[in-house]
């Protein structure tokens, strides 16, 4: 009885054994996870910190009493065909923007592009922007419109607008502040 109680004693220790081994086998798996879990949640705060971090660069290099930003909206685009648009504010350019078909696809169905945004002191200013593109009967158009507006304390937002005009079979280009 001795060897079988010896046999069984060892078989129940090699069970055991195996039983530890296996243990230590899934503890760096558990390790693992709890490691990748640890890593998804510093890549969620660092996406909060960078997000935080935009907006205070925001606040701090457009402060809201200077911000100006400029929107180009488009009608159907019948009778113009936009390829680019270039802004100019008391006759210094401030941006320039080529289109590409995406883009135009995407206001022809109503989208809104922000061309411009940054800081203007209070006062009179000059706005004035060139559209170049393909006007009717696809030949190549330059057009340019301006507006003369206020800048007061506060945010300004100015909607750069073409408009297909039915009646004169010609694209309209309308410069209008939002309140």
């Amino acid at each position: 009885m001795k060897l079988a109680a010896r046999l069984v004693l060892m078989a129940l220790l090699g069970l055991t054994g195996a039983m530890a081994a296996a243990e230590k086998e899934e503890a760096p798996v558990r390790d693992f996870k709890s490691l990748d879990e640890e890593v998804q949640g510093l890549k969620k705060d660092v996406l909060k910190l960078n997000r935080e971090l935009f907006i205070l660069e925001e606040e701090l290099l457009f402060p809201t009493n200077t911000q100006v930003a400029v929107f180009l909206s488009l009608d159907s685009g019948a009778f113009f065909d936009l390829d680019s648009v270039q802004i100019k504010i008391d006759d210094k350019v401030v941006s320039n923007y080529l289109y590409t078909r995406r883009e135009l696809e995407a206001l022809k169905r109503g989208g809104v592009h922000r061309v411009y945004f940054g800081n203007l002191r209070a006062g009179e200013h000059e706005l004035v922007a060139l559209f170049t593109g393909k006007g009717p009967q696809g030949r190549d158009y330059r057009r340019g419109a301006s507006l003369v507006f206020e800048k007061k304390t506060g945010q300004k937002y100015i909607e750069l607008k073409i408009v297909d005009r039915e009646n004169r079979q010609q694209p309209e280009f309308v410069i209008k502040e939002w309140d």
